[in-house]
């Protein structure tokens, strides 16, 4: 979600999934992820060994680091709280839980600790590139520091140990190992996937590994930072029809991917284009509104129920945006599926051009009451989008 000193602020999506260890209900891993107006951050904890302890044992750590962090402690003091916390085990003698910080500001300065974790793997531009660390003893245990600058298009990779040694004494010998695991998920950002889409695919040769019965607690959490990319979206005609000439000259105008929705919004762009209207007619989906093509345009549906399904599956990708549902929401062939997966994947900065003409058959008492008015239903998207820390614009007509 850009040249690094003059470039407007990064978009960064997080995400991450886990797979518990075989014959556990809760997972030893936990991450905590903290997005503010001027940052994102990131904190994976391993706790010592599995099951309730080890949850317990995480959940402590990553809220404890990313409590403190978000406000500006130092490690060090982070990490003596941390040591003076943690309850100790009884089997071991120890107090012991692992973890990673990742902090990346939204003006591109980002802030790495590891403590006997598996390194942070950062690619850029499909190659692993190397981060300068600082070694540091903070009460007793080793830690590496890191500052550096970030860019549009890296990709930061915080994984458990549960992925490195995925196999280890089954399938592998030694586990899948740092190098392998490297050389995957570089070949997967190549094609410039979605963090989720990574995710699946990572977790999905992990369990493959485990023969479907994972040795250990296994997590991957994936920092991206995504290349700039406006969409332009124009939505219904507007309040006086002398201003269809000028919605549409300022939506063209934009430099971005441009979408319209609804049959009128359609008809006035193609009118004032001057090009042809095709409605796509498919007979497999016609339990969902069909879409159309203007030339130059790159998607044309249908207005509301269009909208308000888009809506639904960005706010699944919200609250869910690595199951299997949401995956399968957005790689539908619906125009709705086609819109989300073009407003979560590419999409960082969304200008909405809204016309405010009402449509008397929204307004109709038989039709749904959700539905009767669709600005409300581009305020929510909007919103929606908002949380998923893209920028957007409003214009009305």
């Amino acid at each position: 979600m850009k040249a690094k000193i003059t470039m407007e602020k990064l978009c960064i999506e997080a995400c991450y999934s886990s797979l518990n260890k075989k014959n556990e209900e809760l997972c030893g891993d936990r991450v905590q992820l903290v997005n503010s107006a001027g940052s994102m951050l990131l904190v994976l904890s391993d706790g010592l060994g599995s099951g309730v302890k080890a949850n317990i044992l995480s959940t402590l750590t990553s809220k404890i680091i990313s409590t403190m962090i978000s406000s500006g402690a130092s490690i060090e003091d982070t990490v003596d709280t941390i040591a003076h916390t943690l309850p100790v085990c009884k089997e071991r003698g120890l107090a012991y839980s692992t973890f990673m910080i990742l902090q990346i500001s939204k003006d591109g300065k980002g802030y790495l600790v590891e403590y006997d974790n598996p390194p942070c793997i950062l690619l850029r531009n499909g190659e692993k590139t190397s981060l300068d660390y600082k070694e540091k003893n903070i009460g007793g245990k080793p830690v590496r520091e890191s500052h550096f600058d970030a860019y549009p298009g890296d990709y930061y990779f915080i994984v458990s140990d549960g992925v490195t040694q995925a196999g280890m004494g089954e399938t592998l010998s030694f586990g899948w190992g740092m190098d392998a695991l490297t050389e995957y998920i570089s070949q997967l950002c190549i094609k410039e996937l979605s963090p989720p889409k990574v995710i699946q695919n990572v977790l999905s040769v992990c369990k493959d590994l485990y023969l479907g019965m994972p040795g250990d607690d296994t997590t991957v959490s994936v920092v991206h930072i995504m290349k700039h990319q406006t969409v332009s979206l124009f939505s219904g005609p507007p309040e006086d029809p002398q201003d269809d000439s000028r919605i549409v000259s300022d939506f063209i105008a934009t430099n971005a991917i441009h979408i319209v929705c609804g049959g009128t919004s359609s008809e006035i762009l193609a009118r004032e284009l001057g090009r042809d209207l095709i409605v796509k007619i498919d007979c497999e989906n016609s339990d969902f509104p069909p879409t159309a093509y203007i030339k130059g345009i790159d998607l044309v549906t249908e207005g509301v129920m269009t909208i308000k399904n888009t809506l639904e599956i960005i706010n699944k990708y919200i609250l869910d945006p690595v199951s299997q549902e949401t995956a399968d929401a957005i790689s539908a062939s619906s125009g709705a599926s086609k819109l989300a997966k073009i407003l979560i994947e590419q999409c960082t900065d969304l200008k909405l051009f809204v016309g405010k003409a009402i449509n008397p058959a929204h307004q109709n008492k038989d039709f749904p009451l959700e539905l009767r008015v669709k600005w409300r239903l581009i305020e929510e998207m909007a919103a929606s989008m908002l949380k998923l820390g893209r920028r957007v614009e409003k214009y009305y007509y």
